[in-house]
């Protein structure tokens, strides 16, 4: 199989997401109404607090973060707070330094697990310092993970408020709000 490039990156069809892994796209498909009413709460609410303490950027689903891993060259997450330098048309450089990952219908059972795992693994290794595992169909729904103890999350419910400390300091949201207002 072909290795494949950051240029190869750029040309995913629109609207297409993908990474950059082991030299080879990552297709990601398209997610549903619940992981994507939840990434777009987070970033949401990332956004009012980056422009409130002029502190770095909300980035939104589909956003391209240029990496320099022996086994990964880029991230897309579901929802980011990224601290370095805007790069204008081009992917983000760096990692961000909150990433979040809603799981989707095909994010269940020990393969994903692994994958899941493994990418917490790399935004570690590339200076992220906090990654959320959103999983809205377990009591469990935010797990957020830190590089000093990457298998030992912290574990929000419903009912409780999450954080993002030390990545995003100060910065919290109700986990209820991840899940819509009313769902017929």
């Amino acid at each position: 199989m072909p290795t494949a490039t950051l240029a190869d990156l750029t040309r995913v069809a629109e609207n297409g997401k993908a990474e950059l892994v082991h030299d080879q796209l990552l297709l990601m498909s398209p997610t549903g109404f619940l992981p994507g009413y939840a990434a777009s709460e987070v970033y949401a609410s990332l956004r009012e607090y980056g422009r409130r303490t002029r502190s770095g950027f909300a980035i939104a689903d589909n956003t391209g973060f240029v990496v320099n891993l022996p086994n990964r060259r880029s991230f897309s997450p579901d929802a980011a707070f990224f601290v370095g330098k805007p790069s204008g048309m081009r992917f983000l450089e760096g990692a961000p330094i909150f990433a979040v990952e809603v799981r989707g219908e095909g994010d269940y059972g020990p393969t994903a697990e692994a994958e899941m795992s493994a990418k917490r693994a790399d935004y570690f290794a590339a200076g992220t310092l906090v990654v959320w595992d959103v999983d809205l169909l377990s009591e469990d729904v935010v797990r957020a993970y830190r590089p000093d103890a990457p298998n030992q999350p912290i574990i929000y419910r419903r009912g409780d408020v999450a954080a993002a400390e030390p990545a995003v300091p100060g910065w919290s949201m109700l986990v209820e709000g991840l899940f819509p207002y009313f769902v017929e």
